[in-house]
């Protein structure tokens, strides 16, 4: 999927572009707290990627359908985000999400979630929802580097949305924060990982 929807997952580094993010569906889980520290978090991680490569075997056996499973996404926002703060991270809250490929069905996952559930049901599993979200119109840029340091990619996404006379609530669901990450941080040395930052946005009302 990443070949087929090169302008999703490879954006310059460098400039900041502008995309239509069509309608995708998702297995997705909702929390809230410092991903760095909560176990919630890493529950949701467990059971998106424990299901996740369940429907892909799933799929390659029923319909001989076979992929590779898409990265960890994440959306991110707080209920007021002009007090949003990439170094506070204890009020945020997040969806963490993994892509699915539009042959895998509803059926196809909850039989996954079965199996899952019978051999290790890991303590989120009962928090997953299948979702075909629709971002639109969204500005994105890739972050080199540690995700600590994301701060000035952020600024210069942000800035650029203004500029072009967009906006965006980045509270409301379909205008949140976005981020994918597209290297292993277990195997990937912090200055080479590759995050996509993006951010939906909307036509700047004309008062």
């Amino acid at each position: 999927m990443k070949k087929e929807n090169k302008e999703l997952y490879n954006p310059s580094a460098k400039e900041v572009s502008i995309i239509d993010v069509p309608e995708m569906n998702f297995l997705m889980i909702d929390g809230e707290g410092d991903p760095n520290t909560s176990k919630e978090y890493q529950d949701a991680i467990e059971a998106l990627f424990s299901v996740s490569f369940k429907a892909k075997f799933i799929s390659k056996k029923e319909i001989s359908q076979d992929y590779a499973v898409m990265p960890l996404e994440g959306l991110w926002w707080i209920e007021n985000m002009e007090d949003f703060d990439i170094q506070n991270k204890s009020n945020w809250n997040w969806t963490a999400m993994i892509r699915q490929p539009d042959f895998i069905t509803k059926n196809i996952i909850e039989k996954a979630i079965e199996e899952v559930e019978k051999k290790k049901n890991p303590p989120a599993l009962a928090r997953l929802r299948f979702e075909s979200p629709h971002e639109g119109l969204s500005a994105q840029i890739m972050h080199i580097g540690p995700y600590s340091k994301e701060g000035p990619t952020i600024e210069k996404l942000h800035n650029f949305v203004k500029e072009e006379g967009y906006e965006f609530d980045g509270s409301m669901p379909g205008e949140r924060h976005h981020e994918i990450y597209l290297s292993d941080m277990r195997r990937t040395k912090p200055e080479k990982l590759k995050t996509i930052i993006r951010q939906p946005m909307k036509e700047k009302k004309i008062e």
